[in-house]
């Protein structure tokens, strides 16, 4: 065999070599593109729906490692939800407020879902918990929270039990989320809906009452 047969041998073998390759990239690019267009039904199958889109997706809070007089913040809707552990005092506290509070019974409605229309603004099963929208209902600030045992507690108000305050326009609400007469506050701190997985986790936007809630 001349040098000249065995130079297009090789060249044949190289162009034979060089189109399986591209054969093979072009399948399994071909392959990889129905697979992804197969995906997309599973992938959007798990998109929230449009009224969830709407609404705010719901988010779950672990409060296993919560303890009393501590306080966690989420988002929900682009808003502040605070998560408060009331201790046994902090509840008997708040019997002795109802008189000086401006809707003690929360009889305002859509102030809170039914099930939290009671003294400790919650569900009856899980009373040392309060879930409430950080937003004072004034002009929208954001309150601070303030335990009894604070410092500062001293220069707010007298028998101060621990409760927010919004220093922008001096609104008081105590543990229960509730307003204090005499501030600009028109109505209590707005308790958003929520329902408990177990013991130690919440979902705030789906309550028990409607599981398709969002």
């Amino acid at each position: 065999m001349s040098a000249e047969s065995v130079t297009n041998l090789g060249t044949e073998e190289l162009d034979d070599k060089a189109r399986r390759r591209f054969l093979i990239a072009a399948t399994t690019v071909v392959g990889g593109v129905g697979a992804g267009f197969a995906s997309v039904p599973f992938i959007l199958s798990m998109q929230p729906s449009a009224k969830a889109r709407a609404a705010g997706a719901p988010v779950e809070i672990d409060i296993s490692k919560l303890e009393e007089g501590q306080k966690i913040t989420v988002e929900w809707r682009g808003k502040p939800v605070w998560v408060v552990k009331r201790s046994q005092k902090n509840l008997a506290d708040l019997a002795s407020l109802n008189g000086i509070l401006r809707d003690p019974d929360s009889a305002v409605e859509e102030q809170q879902p039914a099930y939290a229309k009671n003294q400790y603004r919650c569900y009856s099963e899980h009373p040392e918990i309060l879930v409430v929208i950080g937003i004072c209902t004034h002009l929208g600030c954001s309150p601070t929270y303030i335990t009894e045992e604070d410092p500062s507690a001293k220069t707010l108000r007298e028998n101060w039990k621990g409760g927010f305050f919004c220093p922008c326009h001096g609104s008081f609400f105590d543990l229960a989320g509730r307003v204090f007469q005499g501030v600009p506050a028109p109505t209590n701190l707005v308790v958003p809906p929520h329902t408990y997985l177990s013991d130690t986790r919440i979902i705030v936007g789906i309550d028990s009452s409607d599981k398709g809630a969002a």
